[in-house]
């Protein structure tokens, strides 16, 4: 048996990201095992698009962050993913159904943020501005301080929701331990 202990990728920083999780969209010759477009905006009119930017504690957009968004909504379950490197405003980009609420929660997806420099990935949540009533019933999100709730709930802008993730600084986040 070796006795060797070999680092898993969560304990690594470097371009796996891209030619491992994300290889098409860095145009490397592997197959993904999945995308940003998770569902067919041809076949569906609940089609929404989300997305945002990844800051550091400088406030500098981050070029290489990988993204995965989850959503189970008891009907609908989702998994998508995305490299910030890819797009010219290192945006990431994701084209789902908006989630519907369970057991009175406020509609919501989540988040995971994994980027250099971070042994460990993120977690947030990503909740709809345009949810006013059932944002204000819900416990999750009543639990974080007011002043900081705004740090998760995505803006509905024309034709998308809008959120940043900011990692650091005045502006962070909410995230959760898990």
């Amino acid at each position: 048996m070796n006795s060797k202990m070999l680092q898993t990728p969560s304990q690594t920083v470097g371009p796996y990201f891209a030619y491992g999780l994300t290889p098409k969209q860095y145009c490397y010759d592997f197959k993904n095992l999945v995308g940003n477009r998770i569902v067919n905006s041809d076949k569906t009119s609940d089609v929404i698009i989300l997305k945002g930017k990844i800051f550091d504690g400088e406030n500098n957009p981050v070029p290489d962050a990988m993204i995965e968004l989850w959503q189970n909504d008891g009907v609908n379950q989702f998994f998508g993913r995305f490299g910030t490197g890819t797009d010219a405003e290192n945006h990431f980009v994701f084209e789902t159904i908006k989630p519907k609420s369970v057991d009175g929660q406020a509609p919501y997806v989540t988040l995971i943020i994994f980027m250099r420099g971070q042994l460990i990935h993120s977690y947030t949540r990503v909740y709809f501005s345009d949810e006013e009533v059932l944002n204000e019933q819900d416990f999750v999100l009543n639990a974080i301080d007011l002043e900081r709730r705004n740090t998760i709930i995505a803006q509905k802008k024309e034709g998308f929701y809008e959120l940043d993730i900011h990692m650091q600084g005045e502006k962070e986040t909410v995230f959760f331990a898990i």
